[in-house]
C-alpha cells in the first residue's frame, strides 16, 4: 500500500526558498485544479478519506487525475495511504463519481512550482503553492513510504530536506486547503 509521505509548511521566506529549491532541481510550473467530493451526509470526508478529481496545467499538456486517499496514519504530518490514476476526461470521471453518490464538496486551483530530486535513496518532490482564497505561501515536500513500517524514516527524510531548505519544524501545518478554502469563502453572518 503506498503511503504519501508529506510535510506541509507556512514559507516565511518564499525567495529564499525558491533560491534554495533552484539549486536542487528544475523548476516546473503548474496549475492544478481540484474538486473534492463527499457522501450526501458528509461522513465520508469527516472520517479523512478524500476523493479528488485534478487537472494539471503544464507547459507539456493537460492531464487528469482520480485520487482516492485513506485517513490519516501519521497524525503530525497528516500522511496517508493513495490511489491515483490518469483519466481521460475529468467530466465523465466527475459524472461517474456523481452517479456512485457522492457529491460536490469544494473546487479550488492550486498555483505551483514543482521540483523533484533524488536524496538519501528516495525520489522527493518539493511544491511550493500559492491558492487564491488563502493567505500566503506553503511548501509540501513528499516521497512515498512503501508501507506503513517505511513511513517514519520517509518523514525522517522529507522534514531533513525541509530543514536544508530553511524551513522550520514550527512552520509545519497538517491543515488542508480544503478546511481554509471553506472557511474563507464563507459568508459572513449578518
Amino acid at each position: 500500500m503506498p503511503i504519501e509521505a508529506e510535510l506541509k509548511a507556512r514559507v516565511r521566506d518564499v525567495p529564499a526558498l525558491l533560491a534554495a529549491l533552484d539549486k536542487r532541481a528544475e523548476r516546473k510550473s503548474a496549475v492544478y485544479h481540484d474538486r473534492y467530493f463527499d457522501s450526501p451526509d458528509g461522513t465520508f470526508a469527516s472520517a479523512g478519506h478524500e476523493l479528488r478529481i485534478r487537472t494539471v496545467e503544464t507547459d507539456a499538456g493537460v492531464r487528469n487525475l482520480l485520487t482516492f486517499k485513506k485517513p490519516t496514519l501519521d497524525a503530525a504530518s497528516g500522511s496517508k495511504p493513495e490511489y491515483e490514476t490518469t483519466v481521460g476526461d475529468p467530466d465523465v470521471a466527475e459524472s461517474i463519481v456523481l452517479g456512485l453518490g457522492y457529491r460536490p464538496m469544494i473546487a479550488l486551483s492550486k498555483q505551483c512550482s514543482n521540483y523533484r530530486w533524488r536524496q538519501g535513496g528516495r525520489d522527493l518532490l518539493a511544491t511550493v503553492v500559492t491558492v487564491a482564497e488563502i493567505e500566503g505561501t506553503f511548501v509540501e515536500l513528499e516521497t512515498v513510504a512503501e508501507a506503513e513500517a517505511d513511513l517514519s524514516a520517509a518523514l525522517d527524510l522529507a522534514r531533513a530536506a525541509l530543514v536544508e531548505l530553511g524551513i522550520a519544524d514550527h512552520d509545519l501545518t497538517t491543515e488542508l486547503y480544503t478546511d481554509a478554502v471553506a472557511a474563507a469563502t464563507r459568508a459572513p453572518a449578518a
